[in-house]
Parts: C-alpha cells; sequence; structure tokens
C-alpha cells in the first residue's frame, strides 16, 4: 500500500470517525423534538435548517472564493444535474423515512437498523463497480445479516415477530446506499464540491417535502413549524447536526469507499442507546444489547477484512 493511499485512507477513516459521533446524537435529538411537532413538518424544518447553514459556504465557492470541482472532460454538466436531482429525491424521502422511522420503531431499533447501511452499500459497490469481496468479507456480513434478523424478531428469530416499523427503518439505508454510492463517483473525481453536492440535494428535498406537508397539514402546520420557537429550535439543531454530518460525510467518502466509511460508524448506536437512555428514558433490551454487540464485531471485522483486500 503507497504512503499516499493510506494517507488518504487515514483522512477518510478519521473524518467518519467524527461521523459516527454526530450519528448517535442525530436519533435522540430527533425523537426529543416537543411531541406536537410532526414527522413531517420536523423533516421539512431540518432540511430547511439545513439549507440556511449550507448556503454562505456555497455562495462563497460559486464566487470563488472557496474550492472549486475540477470538472472531467468525459462528463457533462447534464449528467451531473441528473445525478443530483435523482439522489437528491431520495434523500427527501430517506429524510421523512429517517424521522418516521426513530419515532416508530424507537432510537436503538432504529438506530442498528441503519447499521445494514455498509452491506448495502458494498453490495451495491460489487454489483457497479465489480469490487470482488473476500471470503471473510462474506462471513462477516452473514454473521450481520444473522444479528439483524435477530433484531427485526424482537430476539426470537421468529418471522412473526418481524416488525413493520423496523423494516421501514431499513428502507433508509437503502435509499442513503444508493445514492452515496451513486454521488461517490463525482466526488472522487472533484466533478462537484461536498458542499454544493448537500446544498443540492437539500434544495431538491425541500421542493419535494413542501407540498407533501401543505397537502397533508395545511398552511398552519408549516407556519407553526417555522414560527414556534420551540419546534424551530429543535428543527435548527438538527439541521445543524444533520449539516455538519454531511459535510465530513462527502469528505470522507472522496478518500475511501463508501461502505469502509460506513463502517466506521457502527458504535453509532451504542451512543444512541446512552443517550437515549439517560435523556429520553428509552428502555434498552437484553437482547437490542447482544445484536448490537454482534452488529458492531463484525462490522468491524468487514473493515479489517476489507482493508487487507485493498492492500492486495
Amino acid at each position: 500500500m503507497s504512503d499516499g493511499f493510506a494517507s488518504r485512507r487515514a483522512t477518510g477513516i478519521l473524518l467518519a470517525f467524527l461521523c459516527l459521533l454526530l450519528l448517535g446524537v442525530m436519533p435522540v435529538i430527533s425523537n426529543g423534538r416537543p411531541a406536537e411537532y410532526s414527522a413531517l413538518g420536523f423533516a421539512f424544518g431540518l432540511t430547511v435548517w439545513q439549507l440556511l447553514f449550507s448556503l454562505p459556504l456555497y455562495l462563497r465557492e460559486r464566487s470563488g472564493g472557496g474550492r472549486q470541482p475540477r470538472r472531467a472532460k468525459s462528463r457533462s454538466n447534464a449528467r451531473v444535474i441528473a445525478v443530483l436531482l435523482g439522489t437528491g429525491f431520495l434523500f427527501a424521502v430517506s429524510t421523512l423515512l429517517y424521522v418516521v422511522a426513530f419515532q416508530t420503531a424507537g432510537s436503538v431499533n432504529a438506530a442498528i437498523a441503519l447499521q445494514a447501511y455498509p452491506l448495502m452499500a458494498m453490495a451495491l459497490e460489487s454489483v457497479l463497480h465489480g469490487k470482488r469481496r473476500s471470503l471473510a468479507e462474506i462471513a462477516f456480513t452473514a454473521l450481520i445479516v444473522a444479528a439483524l434478523y435477530y433484531l427485526a424478531t424482537g430476539g426470537t428469530f421468529m418471522m412473526r415477530g418481524v416488525s413493520a416499523w423496523f423494516l421501514l427503518a431499513l428502507a433508509v439505508p437503502a435509499l442513503w446506499s444508493v445514492a452515496h454510492v451513486t454521488l461517490r463517483e463525482m466526488l472522487a473525481a472533484d466533478d462537484i464540491t461536498p458542499n454544493a453536492v448537500v446544498t443540492t440535494r437539500l434544495v431538491v428535498s425541500a421542493l419535494f417535502l413542501l407540498p407533501v406537508l401543505i397537502g397533508m397539514e395545511g398552511l398552519d402546520g408549516l407556519a407553526a413549524g417555522l414560527v414556534r420557537p420551540e419546534f424551530a429550535a429543535a428543527a435548527a439543531l438538527m439541521g445543524l447536526v444533520y449539516y455538519v454530518e454531511l459535510i465530513l460525510w462527502f469528505n470522507a467518502v472522496r478518500f475511501i469507499d463508501v461502505s469502509v466509511a460506513s463502517s466506521v460508524t457502527v458504535p453509532a448506536p451504542a451512543v444512541t442507546a446512552i443517550l437515549a437512555f439517560v435523556l429520553l428514558g428509552e428502555a434498552v433490551y437484553a437482547y437490542q444489547v447482544a445484536a448490537m454487540a454482534v452488529v458492531i464485531a463484525g462490522l468491524y471485522g468487514l473493515l479489517r477484512a476489507g482493508a487487507r483486500q485493498a492492500a492486495r
């Protein structure tokens, strides 16, 4: 492994580790919002705040004051725009599902469900980019799938115990993996800056969520989420934390594969479980702790196996 490759990998892993800390906090902020603040209204509110936080750097980049993308001649502006619009739609849907999943499945269950993300990213990278997986990686993948199934059935391994809300939570990492693997190629080639990706996806997300919110909750629901201080404060806090996490994330995947970056964030459910127990009074069950331990061990095994495979 060259020194340059090792340095880039170390930088990517450090950034992903910072994402881990923020990811552990986000579910607690989401579930700690005012009880009457709907999931749809909260998803729109945090999206608007994220957009506001992203605009100063975006405008600075557009004016030439920040890092500019180095566009590859083989890649057209039309293709970049199409990818950004498509992934922006996926992120809009995933933001809404994220808030709903943590509200319905519970902070701990949903946080662990999100750890299916590295598996989905790894599968997509194998299909789209022909990345070969070692026997060790396949074995650790099977272990993680078994742990997630154990969690989904409430610790019974009985199919009738599968929670529909847990399956909803699994839809979030599925959408994330499709969008992130699609975007990584452009980020790695410097076709677009991380902040430009974030700003574009937030504009698309806001335009998608706005008519849905007005249609379901009316203008009163929209106004309440943007004007009431306790609602605005919760959305602003979540928007700030989410925005910083996204910037760190998209910078991380410029240096390492999405599956590697997501593997680094696997202890996030442990952070969530501790904070949810202390701050929200949510119960933590033995089967959740067991599933979490297996998932964390399996994903770290995947990370090490992936590093050995990359070094060959």
